[in-house]
């Protein structure tokens, strides 16, 4: 009977907190704070651990530490999902407008250029532009690497500016990738990984675009994901 009693109650908390999780993640489709696309996978996992339970609004702290920790990277743009800060405003900065970047680690040029030269592959396009375009959309990564470049004298950016390896006489083209569907950030990161690209820019709209070897900096900052606009 003890058995049976502790049986119970097992299901009966994983139930509770399957309801409790089931709720929450229908408010995230009607709030207007909460990032849904960029927040609900990490929130989702925390929530289920029951690392994000106390309310800061009320004076109880109790869980903040553990919270952050397991939301990590995404603390500041996922806490209000959770309770845990004042909503955010996102009319002004739509998920679009925001993406992460990444270097991989060890990207291979001749995959990348095979698969992307000729007829697109299914549910995915690819779209090649000047890299002078692609220049142009840098003004926000410099003064970024220029903040890095003062507070870690041991950095080296090639050249000093990204420009420097930038040859106007020629007519270099930047490719990329756009999947056509949405993605979380760690699905686009491997797919770019096995289409041998060597970065990523993952939107926050959870669109997917993986950069190839010729581009400089970091392709395009225009969504493109033909089922994943907004």
């Amino acid at each position: 009977m003890s058995f049976a009693r502790g049986g119970m109650q097992s299901i009966w908390t994983h139930s509770t907190l399957l309801a409790a999780l089931l709720l929450f993640l229908s408010g995230l489709s009607f709030s207007t704070a909460c990032n849904k696309a960029l927040c609900a996978s990490d929130v989702s996992k925390c929530l289920i651990q029951e690392l994000c339970q106390c309310r800061p609004s009320d004076g109880n702290c109790s869980c903040c530490k553990e919270c952050m920790l397991c939301l990590g990277t995404l603390w500041e743009e996922c806490c209000d999902c959770v309770g845990m800060c004042n909503p955010r405003n996102y009319s002004d900065t739509p998920a679009t407008s925001k993406s992460t970047v990444e270097d991989l680690y060890r990207p291979i040029p001749s995959l990348f250029r095979a698969l992307t030269e000729g007829e697109a592959p299914i549910n995915m396009m690819v779209v090649s532009f000047p890299v002078a375009e692609e220049l142009s959309y840098h003004e926000s990564l410099v003064s970024f690497l220029e903040t890095m470049e003062d507070q870690h004298q041991n950095i080296s950016l090639p050249g000093n500016s990204i420009h420097s390896s930038y040859d106007n006489t020629q007519e270099n083209m930047c490719t990329v990738v756009y999947f056509d569907d949405c993605v979380s950030i760690r699905q686009c990161k491997q797919y770019c990984e096995s289409m041998g690209g060597s970065k990523y820019r993952w939107f926050h709209n959870a669109c997917c675009e993986c950069i190839g070897p010729e581009c400089i900096d970091y392709g395009s900052r225009a969504v493109k994901c033909m089922n994943c606009l907004f």
